[in-house]
């Protein structure tokens, strides 16, 4: 994929692309959202997909036509396209579930892709080895071998123009995830470097889109929005509820604004599936248009702390993502919409981390400087600004982005720490000017980071 896929707009890491897929003669905005499609259960049909979601890509699995009495002649005779009633993309999985769940498959990797190619697939998969989060590291360095093996074989199976992904496993281990992307950037397979788009695979609730798109994810696979439907769940951005438990509906799609919980609960079982899974493809289309305009407008961070204080593990996740901020300012861009300071997290964001970088690179005029958050004073060659959570910069910058940032009068003390950091990045770049920061009643945690030289000054003291 990596001459098929165009990145538009960047934020963060999150990227508004174009995939176009050769052999459907389509091309994919992403972020994408495929559903998953089981033949023998179409809790929504593939066309309703298409017509009333917008669907441009769905995914299904090409082990179950392999294996199926039903789909498997019809698919090889008509393809998967005219069986599904689908016209966008159609990307099938190898059967590395069923592998993951009964341990084996009557399949290899040379013949699931030669059907895959047989019924029309756009974009196919080898076997790989789904290891699961947390196993020992003997099982995780095993099955990652038996991965990259296949891997290995795909690259030399004719596919025309039938895109093969390379999966990239290696559980929760750093380490055996970096070796497997080198692994599979090297196979010549359709995935990585940046310039291929990246498919979390298993990542359908939408309460998680934000936060996998400023990763850096480009495409997402739900079934979760006919199984959760199956089991009377409902979803929303923020959490699950059960059906049981709801007496309002907090949505306006369709479904919701033509029934009201009781009345769901009274449909025969197959038709509350239905009317369910709708709703839940309702709020999962949506939230990706939420995810693309906020990515577009440049506050993609914003929207993923909103969702981050959903739950508590939405919120560890957005913790670690900021621990690479440095890694997200590569691609944020310069200049966009207003930062706005949100909680005590929003200091570690990359917007700052850039501005902490280039403060070294400044050059103050003259031997005394005072750094403030007040007015001007005489008795210095020159007077910078002030400014928690980025600390101090040149009067000159104070228009300039990020420095128009939204704040709240009251801050956490993580803004004043940060601040204090940036002090220190440029007092410590420039040894020879005396520095004097004249703040506002920093806390001492915050004052504690500022270099022992600088003269301070607290504002409003006579």
């Amino acid at each position: 994929m990596r001459d098929v896929f165009e990145v538009r707009d960047y934020d963060a890491a999150g990227r508004l692309g174009e995939l176009e897929i050769p052999r459907a003669g389509v091309t994919v905005e992403t972020p994408a959202l495929l559903p998953v499609v089981n033949p023998h259960l179409q809790t929504v049909t593939p066309a309703t997909l298409e017509s009333e979601f917008g669907a441009e890509a769905l995914i299904t699995n090409s082990y179950v036509f392999y294996g199926s009495d039903d789909f498997r002649d019809p698919a090889l005779e008509r393809g998967v396209h005219d069986v599904l009633d689908f016209s966008g993309a159609i990307v099938t999985d190898s059967g590395s579930f069923q592998l993951a769940e009964y341990g084996e498959i009557d399949v290899t990797t040379p013949e699931i892709l030669a059907f895959q190619r047989e019924i029309g697939s756009d974009v196919a998969t080898p076997v790989d080895v789904p290891t699961p989060p947390d196993v020992d590291r003997e099982r995780a360095e095993r099955e990652l071998a038996t991965t990259q093996d296949r891997i290995e074989t795909a690259a030399g199976v004719e596919t025309g123009e039938m895109l093969v992904t390379a999966p990239v496993q290696g559980s929760t281990y750093p380490d055996l995830r970096e070796s497997a992307a080198d692994h599979a950037a090297g196979s010549g397979l359709d995935v990585f470097p940046e310039s291929g788009p990246v498919h979390l695979f298993g990542a359908g609730h939408p309460m998680m889109f934000a936060l996998a798109v400023a990763l850096g994810c480009d495409l997402f696979d739900s079934a979760a929005y006919a199984i959760y439907a199956r089991d009377d769940r409902y979803m929303t951005v923020r959490t699950t509820e059960h059906l049981a438990d709801l007496d309002y509906f907090p949505c306006s799609c369709p479904v919701c604004v033509e029934h009201t919980p009781g009345r769901l609960r009274e449909h025969e079982d197959d038709e509350r599936e239905r009317l369910l899974a709708e709703h839940n493809l309702h709020v999962s289309f949506g939230e990706l248009r939420r995810v693309k305009q906020a990515l577009r407008r440049g506050n993609l961070l914003e929207l993923v702390e909103a969702r981050a204080r959903g739950h508590p593990a939405m919120l560890d996740g957005y913790r670690t993502l900021l621990e690479y901020a440095d890694q997200l300012e590569r691609t944020d861009p310069v200049s966009k919409a207003p930062y706005f300071y949100l909680s005590a997290d929003s200091p570690r964001r990359p917007e700052v981390a850039r501005h902490h970088d280039r403060l070294a690179r400044l050059e103050p005029e003259g031997e005394s400087v005072l750094l403030t958050e007040g007015s001007a004073a005489d008795g210095f060659d020159e007077c910078w600004r002030v400014r928690p959570p980025f600390g101090p910069y040149p009067r000159a910058l104070s228009d300039g982005y990020p420095l128009t940032a939204e704040l709240p009068d009251r801050l956490d003390p993580a803004a004043y720490e940060r601040a204090a950091q940036g002090v220190r990045r440029l007092v410590e770049a420039h040894p020879d000017v005396a520095f004097t920061l004249g703040h506002e009643d920093w806390p001492a945690s915050a004052l504690a980071s500022v270099p022992d030289r600088v003269e301070l000054w607290t504002l409003g003291e006579t």
